[in-house]
């Protein structure tokens, strides 16, 4: 468990000193980078034209829709012609159009699921100016909306920002420097970076194999800062040349957790800073502690049903002394996997060291679940939001319960609010559970599941789950690289991404306009470990009555049927 332990201590200064980095890059106050960045900052402001001034709620998400889909038209269009491009040593075809669209669609709300094989189905030309550019857009646009979210949520006065402003400084002094640097790491310890082309080598066996090269090192660099999880390899990070040694393993996790972690951290200062108390914030301690309860509580699931092993491996005399190690690499055992995969799926990643079909059924029940929340952490910013979402529910339930206006950082939340938060909360469940049942019922979707009763149904399930999280693994398995698979998927990861920001900024906005109260005696305190505890009750009831049903016939089936 040390190395375990290792990773979470290592974690806690790293989000902290990030988090307070990154509120100064959202007040846009003096930064380190500021020398340099604010004149590659003013380039790009005056080629785009862009003016640096204050806009509205709605005109802030005209320009993240309209932006994001300027970059879905042309980077569609990209890999549909990639085989007449340059930079494509190993001759890779065009893309088909329906996977080109789920493709385009995976990337572009950051959720970066792969039903294609990237070393055999891309271009270096695609990988790096499709895939790699909008790992650090899509990354950009999910946590510019959580800071402007946040300035609303805290702001005494109707304000939210400038949505470009926000963006260019998010990737240049953010996602930028710390991407360079975990590249370095990575190239340090053997991922390799070249626009060589493949290599066929003769391997001990006597047979060939292509060894598939390529500027591996800069896109997993940010694909784990921005969260995103697509892998050069189809393999992703369980390869070593996306994952060479343990040391990069330990850094990609820590890459992963650092940004959703700081966000929490931003908002606390915010509120902190607001009320001029304490310097890391209550408030934000508060959400930190319950995101990082529920965590822990998924990752000691996941390391104990992965130790124990699969009791109908043992009933054949086989040892599992250390665990079930199917699916996984020697180089990481139990500890890594488990730590990799509870982390890749709470903070939204979709990156993966190990086959999570592979898993014992608690043990790939925990990764589902987590995506099923979508609030432990999370990823791209959004978690956030998504937490705040269940926050003030919490808020309206106690106030009720206790006969107290409901009351979150000096703004009532009232009937309209209430009626949007509902609509969020429900949007995830409603399109993993409606195009699960979709899947199953129909032809086309019976046609991609390859493995019998409850295990098929747990595929399907982190299929959608994946999807509309935005996170972007898979069980595997799945015949998924169809018409119909790539379409719903594809419309899945757009509407779990998008419906939701525009939802709870919009949520945000109303708040923002009504009159700021001063807490009282009467007022609900949501700065306390009491109601830290009531946030996970919340959250854990409201996960278990909507997906417990659909769990029940899944991976708990299949617990059942292993133990019998």
């Amino acid at each position: 468990m040390w190395q375990i332990a290792l990773v979470l201590v290592i974690y806690l200064p790293l989000v902290i000193a990030a988090g307070h980095y990154l509120y100064q890059v959202t007040m846009q106050q003096k930064t380190w980078l500021d020398p340099v960045m604010n004149r590659v900052d003013n380039i790009i402001y005056k080629f785009c034209g862009i003016k640096q001034v204050d806009m509205t709620g709605k005109q802030y998400v005209i320009a993240l829709i309209l932006s994001n889909a300027i970059m879905v038209f042309i980077g569609y269009f990209i890999l549909r012609i990639q085989s007449t491009l340059f930079l494509n040593p190993n001759d890779i075809d065009n893309m088909e159009s329906t996977l080109s669209f789920n493709t385009i669609i995976s990337f572009m709300t950051n959720t970066n699921l792969q039903h294609y094989s990237g070393e055999s189905g891309l271009s270096y030309l695609a990988q790096m100016l499709v895939i790699t550019f909008m790992m650090f857009t899509s990354a950009a646009t999910g946590y510019v909306s959580c800071m402007a979210f946040c300035r609303r949520l805290v702001a005494k006065s109707d304000t939210i920002g400038n949505f470009f402003v926000d963006f260019v400084r998010v990737i240049t002094r953010l996602l930028i420097p710390l991407s360079f640097i975990v590249a370095l790491i990575l190239v340090a310890q053997g991922s390799p970076q070249t626009l060589n082309g493949n290599e066929t080598v003769q391997t001990i066996e006597g047979k060939m194999q292509d060894i598939a090269l390529g500027p591996i090192a800069s896109l997993e660099s940010i694909k784990h800062i921005g969260t995103n999880g697509g892998g050069f390899n189809g393999a992703n990070s369980t390869t070593p040349f996306e994952n060479p040694t343990v040391i990069s393993n330990i850094v990609e996790m820590l890459s992963m957790m650092l940004l959703p972690g700081a966000c929490v951290v931003t908002f606390g200062l915010m509120v902190a800073n607001r009320r001029k108390k304490t310097l890391f914030g209550k408030q934000g301690l508060v959400i930190f502690a319950a995101m990082c309860i529920l965590l822990l509580i998924g990752l000691v699931t996941c390391y104990i049903a992965e130790s124990v092993g699969n009791p109908i491996i043992n009933n054949l005399g086989i040892s599992q002394d250390i665990g079930s190690m199917e699916g996984k690499e020697m180089r990481f055992g139990i500890p890594q996997s488990v730590l990799f995969t509870v982390v890749t799926t709470a903070f939204t990643t979709g990156s993966i060291n190990n086959m999570h079909d592979s898993l014992t059924p608690l043990g790939g029940m925990v990764p589902m679940f987590n995506m099923m929340l979508n609030v432990v952490f999370g990823g791209k910013g959004v978690g956030l939001m998504n937490m705040m979402m269940y926050v003030m529910l919490t808020i309206f339930i106690a106030c009720l319960m206790i006969g107290r206006t409901p009351q979150f950082l000096g703004k009532k939340i009232e009937e309209k609010e209430m009626k949007l938060i509902a609509l969020c909360i429900l949007i995830h469940p409603a399109l993993i559970l409606l195009f699960s049942a979709l899947a199953v019922a129909t032809t086309a979707g019976i046609a991609g599941i390859t493995n019998p009763g409850a295990h098929g149904l747990s595929q399907v399930l982190y299929e959608y789950a994946s999807s509309s999280a935005n996170n972007g693994s898979g069980f595997e398995g799945l015949a998924d690289n169809s018409p119909f698979w790539n379409m719903t998927t594809g419309f899945a990861m757009f509407f779990g991404r998008y419906l939701s920001i525009i939802i709870q900024l919009a949520i945000a906005s109303l708040l923002a306009k009504k009159l700021w109260h001063s807490d009282s005696v009467g007022t609900l305190k949501t700065d306390n470990p009491m109601f830290t505890f009531l946030l996970i009750a919340i959250v854990l009831m409201i996960g278990a009555l909507t997906f417990l049903p659909a769990l029940a016939l899944g991976p708990i089936t299949e617990h059942l049927q292993i133990r019998s």
